[in-house]
């Protein structure tokens, strides 16, 4: 009997997809492997294990690996013939470039592993569902000062710090879940919001029970507004004004009452939460840690002006040599030169522009919303690279990637449907 007839789905890249982003979203981001000269996550381990299944799978006709070609993909191709890397500073160059091929093969997995739409949208809602553990435990260190990533202590992993990452910002905890800082953990929520919407309202239209994917979204958006952090609060924005421009009228109203009834009920039950929200944008000019961020501009402009093509080496730049650079587009430019900020700029409009051309092509308007919440949760990542340096975290890396390969797996799922899917959706999840 074949596995569609016995209706049992079989392992395939989205099947291991979810056991990287079980890697990437449930270990706490400080825990590295044991043993090894750097520090390297066991999701980098599972993203360096895909790329070793993808290229085996490449050799053979026989898997359905998907091949030809895809902009998403390429995107991911041409950040990785990036990489100058020099002899100074070898340990930080390193450990780098293992992360970023880890995470381009997640990526590539990710466009060419996928089967099916339903695969897809199986890979999807896991790590929607993930990064709603994330916000969830984040809630807790915010309200009750309680950080349980201390207890996920795990065989074989060792800690590259013992402090855990709950920081203050007014009279408020600033949470990180099991994220590197508040500022990705609010980056990465803010990611979710769009996705867990997105299977809301789909839930609802269908007329399928709803609630879950409700509660996910109240506590993801809970999550990205008390990490207290510029960036998601930016993202949210940005992610709202592409959703508004792609979502029906009537979904449109229903979006800003149901944003309107979530800020109002944080009031009442956080006070002062949103008077702290508000200030960080009304005393911006007056911010030590924003004018931190741009007194770092004048050293930034030396390297650049030393390495202006191909930067001083991926991972060269040392933070407690040079200064910090919160903001990664700056930081590629000094590491990775001109040709390396073009290369990262197309990742981004890469992905954002596989996820268009699929809504495009797509008649059915589910494939369509699909592909405006991966737009819409790219945007964010495209707004966060600017507000801090986002690719030196690790979940906001493979979250980065993963988006990047969705899209592309999205695309080309789509170009080969007939005109109207909606079976494909009926197919075993």
């Amino acid at each position: 009997m074949s596995t569609a007839a016995s209706g049992q789905q079989r392992a395939d890249g989205a099947t291991l997809l979810c056991v990287f982003l079980l890697m990437l979203l449930i270990v706490p981001a400080r825990l590295v492997i044991s043993g090894l000269p750097m520090s390297i996550t066991p999701a980098s381990v599972a993203g360096l294990m895909l790329g070793v299944v993808w290229f085996c799978c490449q050799l053979v006709t026989t898997l359905g690996v998907a091949k030809g070609r895809n902009i998403a993909r390429t995107a991911l191709f041409g950040y990785a013939t990036r990489n100058y890397l020099p002899a100074d500073e070898a340990e930080g160059a390193d450990r780098t470039i293992v992360v970023v091929f880890a995470a381009i093969c997640v990526g590539i997995a990710a466009v060419d592993g996928i089967k099916n739409l339903a695969r897809l949208d199986t890979m999807l809602k896991f790590m929607t569902a993930l990064i709603g553990v994330v916000a969830f435990i984040g809630f807790v260190q915010f309200a009750a000062g309680f950080d349980i990533t201390k207890y996920l202590a795990l065989p074989g992993l060792r800690p590259v710090t013992d402090d855990g990452f709950v920081l203050e910002r007014a009279s408020f905890r600033r949470p990180a879940g099991t994220t590197g800082h508040p500022i990705e953990f609010g980056v990465v929520c803010a990611i979710g919001v769009p996705l867990a919407a997105h299977y809301a309202y789909r839930a609802k239209e269908a007329g399928e029970k709803s609630g879950k994917w409700w509660l996910c979204l109240m506590i993801i958006a809970a999550g990205a507004v008390v990490s207290l952090s510029r960036s998601a609060i930016l993202g949210l924005c940005l992610a709202g004004i592409v959703l508004m421009i792609g979502w029906p009228g009537r979904r449109r109203v229903q979006g800003l009452i149901a944003a309107a009834g979530f800020l109002g009920v944080l009031k009442v039950v956080v006070p002062g939460l949103i008077g702290t929200l508000y200030s960080l944008f009304d005393s911006i000019g007056d911010d030590p840690s924003i004018s931190g961020r741009t007194d770092d501009y004048a050293s930034a402009g030396v390297q650049i002006a030393k390495h202006f093509l191909l930067g001083r080496g991926n991972g060269t730049y040392l933070s407690e040599k040079y200064g910090p650079l919160d903001n990664q587009y700056l930081g590629t430019l000094v590491q990775n030169g001109y040709i390396g900020l073009a290369c990262m700029v197309f990742l981004f409009l890469g992905g954002m522009w596989a996820a268009a051309r699929a809504r495009a092509l797509s008649p059915d308007p589910v494939v369509r919303d699909l592909a405006l919440s991966l737009m819409a949760a790219q945007s964010i990542v495209a707004l966060g690279a600017a507000t801090f340096d986002l690719l030196w975290f690790s979940t906001g890396t493979g979250l980065t990637f993963v988006l990047v390969g969705a899209s592309g797996a999205l695309l080309r799922i789509a170009k080969a449907q007939e005109p109207a899917l909606p079976e494909m959706w009926k197919a075993v999840r």
